[in-house]
């Protein structure tokens, strides 16, 4: 049988049933929309995962200062000498302990037996660069600065929950809170913490004010980073802040972004494809199935093309043409359809859609594939089809 013959006889033998054809190319199409848009939808998200992860996890870093000995590891001025080194943008001395972080904080010193006026709340003295550092915003008032810890300002700054938790709301007539029985006026009430949530809830004082609280000492250092400078910046900032002792001090580093980025990019994958071939593996069987039902429509006709001298490889040619058919053209049209659907879903979300020109591409020929294996097994059952049984 010719070539030119033999794709007009399967043409025709698709579009002989056009709205059964339409059906059985729309299994295809489904499956192979799914798997694009999980893929597509998989990669833009991903690369969403990738941004975030590169926006806060891999420029921070964290220094912890060891507690001992007469000279401290970490003076509060060091942390200012870290701005020094390329690709820092901000760094923040902590000092915190076990005593401090159970501390009775009130707003008020009226003893009222009728409901709760103290809670326990953790006190935390850092420098000034912690909004900047941490990426927090200022709910209401302002961050201490320079010159209240110069001059010793008896101010604190109160984390969100913290402001809740005793019930300040304003700062307009300069509130106070009492720990230890002593008066602290709140100048500043911190929220929207990216990064040591945990402060939400705090008291956080002036360096110069952390001795009345035994927080004389740093006990840790945040540093935030530019993209891709956080691996050469873990090894630098202990010699920064500590030339004598760098050894004691721990640095905790992100991991290697590329890592991160591979790792999100692979879950996220592995899943959608999944999803993506259990749709695909649904339309082939539809293709399988009405295949093998046209065969068995089709036995009067097998018969007569045998008999006129068609070989059985002729008939099997022609089934399997069919079927890929009608799986490239449920490609095509869902390769369509999922690349839209992508962009659609980033536009939305307002992200910036990913779409691989590969996939675009494979997806038809991944259609006539399924279209192909499906029709396998009915294309061999008619060709071996004997002649004289199928016109019986």
């Amino acid at each position: 049988m010719d070539l030119r013959d033999l794709w007009a006889e399967s043409l025709a033998g698709m579009l002989a049933r056009p709205v059964r054809s339409a059906l059985t190319t729309l299994g295809t199409v489904l499956g192979i929309t799914t798997l694009v848009v999980t893929l597509g939808i998989a990669a833009t998200a991903g690369n969403q995962i990738v941004g975030r992860f590169d926006e806060l996890l891999a420029t921070s870093i964290t220094v912890e200062v060891p507690r001992g000995g007469h000279t401290p590891l970490v003076t509060w001025e060091a942390a200012k000498e870290l701005r020094r080194l390329r690709g820092v943008t901000s760094a923040t001395a902590l000092a915190q302990s076990d005593t401090s972080s159970n501390l009775v904080v009130t707003a008020n010193n009226l003893l009222d037996p009728t409901r709760v006026t103290g809670q326990t709340l953790a006190v935390v003295a850092a420098t000034p660069d912690l909004p900047e550092t941490t990426r927090g915003q200022m709910v209401a008032g302002r961050f201490y600065d320079a010159g209240h810890v110069a001059r010793r300002d008896r101010v604190v700054v109160l984390g969100e929950q913290a402001a809740e938790m005793l019930g300040i709301t304003s700062l307009e007539h300069s509130p106070a809170v009492f720990v230890k029985d002593r008066a602290y006026t709140v100048i500043g009430v911190i929220g929207g913490l990216r990064r040591e949530q945990i402060l939400a809830s705090a008291v956080l004082v002036p360096p110069a004010l952390g001795p009345d609280f035994g927080l004389k000492d740093v006990t840790r250092v945040l540093v935030a980073t530019q993209l891709g400078a956080a691996e050469l910046i873990a090894r630098q900032a202990p010699l920064a802040l500590s030339p004598d002792r760098s050894g004691e001090l721990q640095v905790i580093a992100p991991p290697s972004p590329k890592r991160a980025r591979d790792g999100a990019q692979d879950d996220v994958n592995g899943l959608f494809l999944v999803l993506g071939l259990v749709s695909l593996v649904v339309g082939a069987v539809g293709i399988a199935n009405v295949t093998l039902v046209t065969v068995m429509e089709r036995v009067a006709e097998i018969g007569l093309r045998r008999a006129l001298g068609a070989a059985r490889r002729h008939i099997a040619a022609q089934f399997l043409l069919e079927s890929s058919l009608i799986g490239l053209t449920g490609g095509v049209i869902g390769a369509s359809l999922g690349m839209v659907a992508v962009v659609a879903v980033a536009a939305v979300r307002q992200w910036t859609p990913v779409l691989d020109v590969r996939l675009a591409l494979a997806a038809p020929l991944a259609g006539a594939l399924v279209g192909l294996l499906a029709g396998l097994y009915p294309a061999l059952r008619a060709a071996r089809m004997e002649p004289v049984d199928a016109l019986r």
